[in-house]
């Protein structure tokens, strides 16, 4: 009996996995809104040199003029007619106010940086982390630091908690995730300066991939085969929702600290129930901790209505049925195994690929609202709202053409659709901004299947620290990505070009990754790398003579 059985034995999909998932699946909601918030409280509001004419004695006289008559005369206009962001005249200019007056020698006229701070046009953003700390002209990159930063944070954290949740468990880091994020996430709603900012949204990033890399480890091994993709896709809805909670909450709440206070605080109740949720039973087993899976096999038979199916499984009788599994217990594995062996190694390289490029592309895309000319808060939601057609078409193309051909496809098309960009002329915005959509729904795509292809991918004594390493490639992308935005200084559509390229390479890359769908969940790194192999007639009458070669051949194994 492999542990699949066991999952039919205490009731399969039941009453027990439709809580525990909705339970894993709201906090999402909420880990959308963190990794998108800076859209919103990083958003960069017009702004021009702050008029300060009292400063200067001599003109006193002149402060019954109006205040767009002072900004004419202090602040030099730019190729748009529109006061510059980071220049000032050294002295004001009267004589531009004059009737007629043509403004053909202000080139010459002397300028300086802006003196007395900032003028902000707060009728869409009312405060940000840049009108608050001045975050513009030299300052500017502070605004893409930050960001990296908090990718940084979220990479950390899947290196750290990928390996932690190996070796301690998933439920305990899931529960530690969890309050950092409450904790860390308001912190930086009372953050008294930038760099306080900062620290508390590394702090931020890292919860964020503990919850990540927990949630869909438990859900994956508490479901059963038949229904691991619908309820995958299922639970990926639940960030496109809340991408679209955040563009409201945005809207409603247009003072920064008031929105990352709203988004951190349920966190805190989310630690709370958090306590409830059991430990993986498949990950106990494989950690020898065989009284402890038992006891929650018969928590969960019980919740499910078959307390009389859960009462006959004993320690004994799991060691048994488990045979393979609990002879792997004795091994211990790191994050060399990803790499160690054949199979394995591939499909390490090809998830590295798929993964980077996904989120690489996907944040040069997602990060950069206001360059489509737009309201902030509209494109928010279309962007959400496109992830719903988009993950629908990957789950049943996942459930009746399989992972592989998704994955590639999915990278292709939004590669494509990137570049397509490339020929499109910047008058036709609309178009433009449709192809963007598309290509952000296509990585959505790619985001939802890679997850479970992923968690399907490896084995269970590895599962978390290669879904570990995936996130970690993922991070990478996605600290890059704003980099890459500074080549369009030289060439304007090389972005497009870069982003394009990776996704179209990755897509390929993903064609090599062997096929998992209506496969069990392999549970050693032997039944991976036995994957693919061939058993011959007589190898079959030969495995019927002991209990552990029968197991490799029953129907329900994890082995191909």
């Amino acid at each position: 009996m492999a542990f699949a059985d066991l999952l039919d034995v205490v009731g399969g999909m039941g009453r027990f996995q439709f809580i525990q998932v909705s339970l894993l699946a709201v906090p999402i909601l909420m880990m959308a809104s963190h990794n998108l918030l800076q859209n919103f409280s990083a958003g960069i509001p017009t702004h021009h040199c702050r008029v300060a004419i009292a400063r200067n004695g001599s003109h006193d006289t002149n402060t019954s003029l109006a205040h767009e008559d002072f900004v004419r005369a202090t602040i030099p206009m730019d190729r748009n007619q529109r006061p510059e962001k980071c220049l000032q005249f050294t002295e004001p200019q009267w004589w531009l106010l004059i009737q007629n007056a043509t403004a053909d020698n202000v080139t010459a006229i002397a300028k300086q940086p802006c003196a007395d701070g900032w003028d902000y046009d707060r009728s869409v953003f009312v405060s940000t982390i840049i009108t608050e700390w001045d975050l513009v002209c030299d300052q500017r990159t502070m605004r893409q630091l930050a960001q990296s930063i908090f990718m940084a944070g979220v990479l950390a954290g899947a290196i750290v908690f990928g390996g932690l949740s190996d070796k301690f468990g998933r439920r305990p880091i899931l529960i530690w995730s969890y309050f950092q994020m409450a904790a860390s996430g308001t912190c930086a709603a009372y953050s008294p300066n930038f760099i306080a900012y900062c620290v508390f949204r590394f702090l931020t990033g890292m919860a964020l991939s503990g919850i990540g890399l927990d949630t869909v480890s438990l859900i994956v091994e508490w479901i059963p085969t038949r229904v691991r993709t619908i309820t995958g896709t299922l639970t990926g809805y639940f960030y496109t929702f809340g991408q679209i909670v955040l563009a409201g909450l945005a809207y409603g709440l247009p003072n920064w600290r008031h929105l990352q206070l709203t988004i951190s605080v349920p966190f805190f109740f989310f630690f709370l129930y958090s306590w409830w949720i059991p430990e993986s039973a498949r990950w106990l087993v494989l950690a020898g901790k065989p009284e402890k899976a038992v006891k929650v096999l018969k928590r969960v038979a019980t919740l499910n209505g078959k307390k009389e199916e859960g009462d006959k499984i004993s320690v004994e009788s799991l060691k048994i049925d488990l045979l393979k599994e609990t002879a792997a217990s004795t091994s211990s594995y790191s994050v060399i195994d990803l790499v160690r062996t054949r199979n394995i190694r591939r499909i390490t390289i090809c998830i590295s690929f798929v993964w980077f490029s996904t989120s690489f592309a996907y944040y040069g895309l997602a990060m950069d609202l206001q360059n489509f000319g737009v309201s902030v808060y509209l494109i928010q939601v279309i962007f959400g709202a496109v992830d719903i057609p988009a993950k629908l078409m990957s789950t049943i193309a996942m459930s009746y053409i399989g992972r592989r051909i998704t994955q590639a496809a999915s990278l292709t098309l939004a590669g494509t659709a990137i570049i397509a960009n490339i020929f499109i002329p910047y008058e036709f915005q609309t178009l433009r901004t449709s192809m963007a959509v598309m290509g952000k729904g296509c990585l959505a795509s790619s985001f939802s299947c890679a997850f479970l292809f992923t968690s399907e991918l490896y084995p269970t004594v590895i599962r978390q620290s290669g879904l570990g390493y995936a996130s970690t490639m993922a991070r990478v992308g996605g600290i890059v990505a704003p980099m890459v935005k500074i080549t369009s200084e030289y060439v304007p559509f090389l972005p497009l070009v870069i982003y394009g390229g990776a996704a179209l390479i990755s897509g390929f890359a993903a064609c090599f990754l062997p096929e998992t769908l209506n496969e069990g969940l392999p549970d050693t790194i032997e039944e991976v790398e036995n994957r693919r192999k061939k058993v011959k007639p007589e190898t079959k009458d030969k495995a019927a003579t002991t209990k552990e070669k029968a197991l490799l051949q029953s129907p329900v194994s994890t082995t191909c």
